[in-house]
């Protein structure tokens, strides 16, 4: 719970004041406003400290940290990130002064998990070639396509990412298997289990999705033993972080065989550099961390927000607040 609660429309009370660094529509701003705040628009590009933002409450943003200094805001009690990463926060400085850190954690599932389906759907039916022979206008037929009804779909990670996609999978007749911190049940999933198991599990696995949160714990998760489980001709899809799989590891697997094709929409340095032995696989689909596109995410983006500023103004549990002690 907030520790606080300041009534709307209070005559001649404290009136919370919200810096917003993202346009939202006028109506949207004018709902925020209507909630019984004071709003200040500053545009995150040109984002820079001054004295009339100076005692500001909360801070909706995506990352204003590498503009201005949250030490600079005594007031500020409250920070709503419009991203689902929270990679850019200074945890350090949130952690000491105590503020509250929330993300917009299942704002991007949907687009994602279209993305994944997409990519899977992608690699076992050849699409790539057929794209090429059309480019050559070579008419040529392919009997190597793969069916993926009966096929084991696993996920690291059982978030609101991994549900939607399972969700949308279960259509597909497979078999979902989520692996999370202690094997807790989840939607869609057929089964879960917990990570120290996972060297058991991806022995089963025909595709191996990548989908949970990068923390010390998840860094190079997916490396040379998790790999030296899996059985020859995984598949293999990365939309968390690039640093959960050591790509070495990935590099030596592909050119074996281990990892049969894989779809990566992030990698450990971004952009790819251009001399990564990744853009040369003619098995690998690379993507410039683009799967959370949308032309929904603006207002899924603002409906987040503004859950969260009416919880807050009414003194209500927020929603994502993220543990920074375990990253998410």
């Amino acid at each position: 719970m907030i520790g606080y609660h300041i009534p709307k429309g209070n005559k001649g009370g404290y009136i919370l004041k919200a810096l917003i660094t993202h346009k939202y529509k006028d109506e949207e701003f004018k709902n925020l406003k209507d909630l019984g705040y004071e709003i200040i628009f500053r545009d995150e590009r040109h984002l820079s400290f001054s004295e009339e933002i100076k005692d500001i409450d909360l801070l909706v943003c995506f990352n204003a940290f590498d503009k201005i200094d949250i030490n600079d805001f005594p007031n500020l009690k409250w920070i709503q990130l419009l991203s689902a990463g929270i990679n850019q926060v200074p945890v350090d400085k949130v952690l000491k002064r105590g503020i509250t850190l929330t993300n917009n954690r299942g704002g991007y599932s949907i687009p994602i998990a279209e993305w994944v389906v997409l990519k899977i759907l992608e690699m076992y039916k050849n699409s790539r070639k057929f794209y090429h022979k059309q480019d050559e206008k070579i008419w040529k037929m392919d009997n190597s396509i793969l069916e993926l009804y009966g096929k084991t779909v696993g996920f690291i990670g059982t978030g609101s990412i991994a549900g939607e996609t399972a969700k949308r999978l279960e259509a597909f007749g497979v078999n979902i298997i989520g692996i999370n911190t202690n094997g807790k049940e989840a939607k869609y999933f057929n089964q879960c289990y917990s990570i120290n198991k996972i060297e058991e599990i991806v022995p089963k696995l025909d595709v191996l999705i990548v989908s949970a949160p990068y923390t010390e714990k998840t860094h190079h998760l997916v490396g040379e033993k998790v790999f030296d489980s899996m059985k020859d001709g995984t598949y293999l899809i990365n939309i968390a972080r690039g640093s959960i799989i050591d790509e070495e590891a990935l590099i030596k697997n592909l050119k074996s065989g281990k990892i049969k094709k894989a779809a990566l929409d992030v990698f450990e340095a971004e952009p790819l550099p251009k001399n990564s032995s990744l853009w040369e696989f003619d098995n690998v689909i690379i993507s410039p961390h683009n799967s959370w596109a949308s032309e929904m995410n603006s207002r899924r983006e603002y409906e987040i927000a503004y859950k969260n500023m009416k919880k807050y103004i009414n003194g209500e549990e927020l929603i994502n607040v993220i543990d920074l002690k375990k990253g998410y």
